[in-house]
């Protein structure tokens, strides 16, 4: 499926990918984890943990969006061109956590992805420039990007991780 263009396929999209993410998590040893290798100098571990970073700053954009606001996306101080320094940001706040409080955390933070997805119609989902927050995009593409697309890109990450980790 190409990417999602209504509020049906995202969800289903989003759903689908959150499950292929943790068939994805199950290949690999619970020994291995944490070690990094699976992006870099992330580990699985880290990989969850900045979906979860992603979903909270998706989730914040919204509610500001929502309530009139003007986000400063992609974070306060940043540009979307510093993006890499922000991805490292959420590495360091994250990177001494334990695996079982990432994993509740990203559980957590999709579901509640999930729900402002659920509470959009498609229109308000998909029409360009439909909210002044959004820029000259959707709100939907925004969280298609926090979730079915990060979603699918860090379970390529994690399968072939688990290729290298399994022999």
């Amino acid at each position: 499926m190409g990417r999602p263009t209504n509020k049906h396929e995202l969800l289903a999209a989003a759903e689908g990918e959150f499950g292929r993410l943790w068939d994805a998590v199950a290949l690999v040893g619970i020994e291995e984890r944490e070690r990094p290798g699976a992006c870099e100098a992330w580990s699985v571990k880290d990989l969850l943990a900045h979906l979860d970073g992603w979903h909270e700053m998706v989730l914040a954009w919204e509610a500001v969006g929502s309530a009139g606001g003007t986000p400063e996306m992609p974070a306060p101080g940043l540009t979307w061109a510093e993006t890499p320094a922000l991805n490292q940001q959420l590495f360091e706040r994250s990177e001494h956590d334990r695996w079982d409080e990432v994993v509740e955390r990203v559980r957590a933070s999709h579901e509640k992805v999930m729900a402002v997805i659920e509470s959009y119609s498609d229109e308000d989902l998909f029409t360009k420039k439909r909210f002044p927050w959004t820029g000259s995009t959707s709100v939907g593409s925004y969280l298609v990007s926090a979730s079915a697309s990060h979603y699918a890109w860090a379970s390529k990450l994690i399968r072939k991780w688990a290729k290298t980790t399994s022999s």
